[in-house]
């Protein structure tokens, strides 16, 4: 699967190594392009997942202000809750296309 932003690939795996949650398919770090996430210092927690990292994505010509998030470093549970460790695992705002 590619997380694609104006036709440029920012982030590719195959989807058995995504994660699916809420909606939202998670990346792992290494499927990630190198140079198209920033970090964001816009900050968020999650009740059940923990502290949230964003990311401004930047792609060609295109910039999206924390357009991706991950979870770093994950609360007791929420592997339990998922069933697989997602901790740095990458999701994309909308705007950025999830495709096959």
């Amino acid at each position: 699967m590619k997380a694609v932003i104006d036709g440029a690939v920012v982030a590719e795996a195959p989807q058995e190594d995504l994660v699916r949650i809420e909606g939202n398919w998670y990346f792992p770090p290494s499927s990630i392009v190198d140079g198209a996430l920033a970090e964001s210092p816009t900050p968020y927690t999650c009740p059940w997942k923990g502290a949230c990292q964003y990311y401004d994505i930047t792609a060609g010509e295109q910039r999206v202000p924390d357009g991706a998030w991950a979870y770093p470093d994950l609360l007791p549970g929420a592997v339990e809750r998922v069933g697989r460790d997602f901790a740095g695992y990458v999701a994309f705002a909308p705007g950025v296309q999830i495709i096959d």
